[in-house]
């Protein structure tokens, strides 16, 4: 018979537990020491890159710096074109002049094409904002941004800079026709002509600065409207 001891130490078989493997160590504790190498190689060049991209793209955005002004192209060559941005910390360039588009038609009537007085759809986008707690994306910035769009490819004599440049003409043209309609004053229209209005912002009170606020005006040519031109909406 089995002593107590020997029941105590086997078990009731009579046998002794094998001892339980210890885990297996998680992540590079486990790699052999040539892989833990790599690894820590790996992540370190990782984390440099990550640096330097929250530093080119810091420089790119911010303010007008020492550093900026001496290393300004590589910070470009790294930015663009695959990190651009279109925003700037601390809004260092605020507008500081207030620009409406304005459009005026040339409609055919009884007596021969007759000209309307310019129209301020700028000032119409304002009035359908105020008093709106929730304006539209499309109220505050449609037309501003094909506007800028257009300027942007262009140059002072309205020519086209690029291959964007009849993209933007197109773009504007159906804008303002959306506007519009396809008939204005009861009278089809035959062509538009579209301008911006430019006056720049008062200085405060408190300013000695003097600041004209007259306005200047960039007219761009007239267009003649196609059915092209001219959407379902629009022509009716």
């Amino acid at each position: 018979m089995d002593s107590d001891d020997d029941r105590a130490a086997g078990g009731e078989g009579g046998l002794v537990p094998a001892v339980e493997a210890a885990p297996a160590a998680d992540g590079m504790g486990g790699l052999s020491f040539p892989y833990q190498i790599v690894a820590a190689v790996a992540l370190a060049a990782f984390a440099v890159l990550a640096c330097m991209q929250l530093a080119m793209v810091f420089l790119h955005v911010a303010p007008s710096n020492t550093l900026t002004k001496q290393h300004g192209a590589a910070v470009d060559d790294w930015v663009y074109p695959e990190f651009e941005q279109n925003w700037k910390l601390f809004a260092p360039n605020p507008l500081q002049q207030n620009v409406s588009v304005q459009v005026r038609t040339e409609i055919a009537g009884p007596d021969g094409p007759r000209t309307t007085a310019w129209r301020d759809l700028s000032a119409e986008d304002g009035r359908a904002i105020r008093g709106n707690l929730l304006p539209s994306h499309v109220q505050q910035n449609e037309l501003r941004r094909a506007w800028d769009f257009y300027v942007g490819s262009h140059d002072d004599k309205n020519r086209a800079n690029g291959l964007r440049g009849t993209l933007s003409e197109k773009y504007v043209r159906r804008l303002v026709l959306l506007r519009v309609g396809g008939r204005d004053d009861g009278g089809t229209i035959l062509r538009i002509q579209v301008r911006s209005e430019t006056r720049s912002v008062a200085a405060p009170e408190w300013s000695d600065e003097k600041i004209s606020t007259g306005p200047s005006y960039r007219v761009l040519p007239w267009w003649t409207v196609t059915a092209d031109d001219l959407s379902e909406e629009a022509g009716q």
